[in-house]
Order: C-alpha cells, then sequence, then structure tokens
C-alpha cells in the first residue's frame, strides 16, 4: 500500500498524518515546536518524532511522497538546518522526496480545495500569504515577536503583561488579576521578574486568558489584535480567491475570530487540520488529480 506523509509544523507543536492513496488517514503523531527559526535543529527532531509516532507499524519504504508545511521555512537555506532535515529524513527511512514549503500553504489547503486565495494565520506567530497555485506569492508580517507577528497569540499575551505592568494596582482585578495569578506575582516587581525569565514564546499561553476574560482591558486588547490581523491581511491587497482562517485565535471561537469574521467578505474559510492539507497535497500531486478529483479527495479528508 502506497502511503504519503503531511506535516504541519509551528511554534507551538509538530503535527505528522500519514494517509493512503485513497485519502484514508492511518497514523498520527505530535510533538513539540517545529519553527526551525525559533528553536533551531531541536525543531527538526520534533517533526522527526511526529513522523515516527504517525508512521509506527508501517513500513517507510512504502512511503512515496509527503508535504511538510514549517513556520520559518527561510531558514532551510542555513546549512546546519538542512542538513539536520537531510539526516532526520533517513533516520526515518524516508527515501522519497519530501517537499517543504510554508505551513501557510499547508493551513490554506486544509481550508479550501481552491488554488489561489490567502490566508491569515494567528497562532504562536502571525502572518498572511496570498497563494497562487499552491505557492506563496507574497507575504504580510510573520517577522516574529520581536518585529512584528502583531495580533498573535505571542503578541496578545505580551501585550496583557505590559498594561497589567504599566498599571499595577495593590489588589489587581479581572484580567490583571487572571495575569498576576498566572505568573505568581504579588507585586509589580514580581510581574517583572517572571517576565524578564520566559521564552518569548511562553507569553503565548496568556492569550486564552485575556480571550476569556470579559473586563475592559481584555476587550481592548483582543479589539487591536483583530484590527492588526485585519491590517496585515490588508497589506496583501484585495484577495483573489476566498481567505483561509488558521491558528488558535482564529479557528477557535475567540472575540478576536469574532471580530475578524465580521470584517471580512466572503467567502472565508477555516483551516481544519494543516498537517492532513499537507497530505492531500501530497496526493493531489502523486495522483495527477483534476479539479473535480481533487475537490472531492478534499472532501473526504478534510470535510
Amino acid at each position: 500500500m502506497k502511503l504519503v506523509v503531511g506535516v504541519d509544523a509551528g511554534g507551538t507543536a509538530s503535527r505528522a498524518v500519514v494517509a493512503t492513496a485513497s485519502g484514508e488517514i492511518v497514523g498520527r503523531g505530535s510533538a513539540g515546536p517545529g519553527n526551525p527559526t525559533s528553536a533551531g535543529v531541536a525543531a527538526v527532531r520534533a517533526i522527526g518524532t511526529a513522523v515516527r509516532t504517525a508512521l509506527a507499524g508501517h513500513d517507510p519504504g512504502t512511503v512515496s511522497g509527503g508535504v511538510a508545511g514549517i513556520a520559518g521555512v527561510a531558514v532551510l537555506t542555513e546549512p546546519a538546518i538542512a542538513a539536520a532535515f537531510e539526516q532526520e529524513w533517513a533516520a526515518l527511512g524516508l527515501s522519497c522526496p519530501i517537499e517543504v514549503t510554508g505551513d501557510a500553504v499547508t493551513a490554506f489547503a486544509s481550508g479550501v480545495p481552491a488554488s489561489r486565495g490567502a490566508v491569515l494565520i494567528a497562532g504562536t506567530g502571525a502572518v498572511a500569504a496570498r497563494i497562487d497555485d499552491w505557492q506563496i506569492t507574497r507575504t504580510a508580517d510573520g517577522l516574529g515577536w520581536l518585529l512584528g507577528d502583531e495580533g498573535s497569540g505571542l503578541w496578545l499575551g505580551l501585550q496583557a503583561v505590559r498594561s497589567v505592568a504599566r498599571s499595577w494596582t495593590s489588589t489587581p482585578e479581572g484580567l490583571a488579576a487572571k495575569v498576576a495569578a498566572h505568573a505568581g506575582a504579588g507585586t509589580c516587581d514580581e510581574l517583572v521578574h517572571w517576565a524578564g525569565r520566559q521564552h518569548p514564546a511562553a507569553f503565548a499561553a496568556l492569550a486564552p486568558l485575556v480571550c476569556a476574560s470579559d473586563d475592559p482591558l481584555a476587550a481592548r486588547l483582543t479589539a487591536d489584535a483583530a484590527f492588526r490581523l485585519l491590517a496585515t491581511l490588508g497589506e496583501l491587497g484585495p484577495p483573489d480567491g476566498p481567505v483561509v482562517l488558521a491558528g488558535g485565535l482564529l479557528t477557535e471561537p475567540t472575540p478576536v475570530r469574532a471580530a475578524v469574521l465580521a470584517a471580512l467578505p466572503e467567502p472565508v474559510a477555516t483551516a481544519r487540520d494543516p498537517a492532513t492539507g499537507a497530505a492531500w497535497l501530497a496526493l493531489r500531486r502523486a495522483l495527477d488529480l483534476d479539479p473535480e478529483e481533487a475537490a472531492e479527495l478534499h472532501r473526504r479528508m478534510l470535510s
């Protein structure tokens, strides 16, 4: 039985699926952060762990191809990262070609079977991309937490900590109390010291607290996040096709998603499972499917 591998690797987790030629998912695996820009070679190992788990019980020699959507894909031009991927694929027993692309492509493919349109991702990071023939032809933001990723989960959590620190009171309430409790901080100095010890990606863990709060600070921050995400998408120009929303802030029922949806014209779709979207891309190409066949396979795998 010929198989394909699909991978979705981002700043929070790496996920892999193994599918048959008919689109049946026969293996799944997950591991830690898979963005090599932020995690380096450790991201490559995490991706390998996810694929190895998904392949459990299957002969790697029966895998005829695969697609890996990876955040921070540009860093693969670095010799150390490129060599680490080659070694990881070989260690997995995969001798077939694995196409590596940006995670925006696999996120888009998990939402619609269309070949062109746009995708807006707001997970740990944030990026918008124009897709043409399942290739990224233009991007906006995706610059990392220090220079951009505005409206992302990391951005939202970091803004919450900054706002609470700047307006600290002896008896925090609402979102401020939740942030202080998360940090184990009883004073502003303790909050500042806690923040200084965190890896930047850790601030993304605060995004659910912000989204679940209904006080004025949370409302202001989520509205600002939505505004910034819409501005990022707007940098691509008018969408030429459907817009797919991806990443936790835009696929879960958050106030950020609600605000973005209210502002966007149709058609808008939601990314379902980017790892499965990657496997669908691999099958579409391996089987040389026409548009109708590809759409039917997409429906079976991702509906």
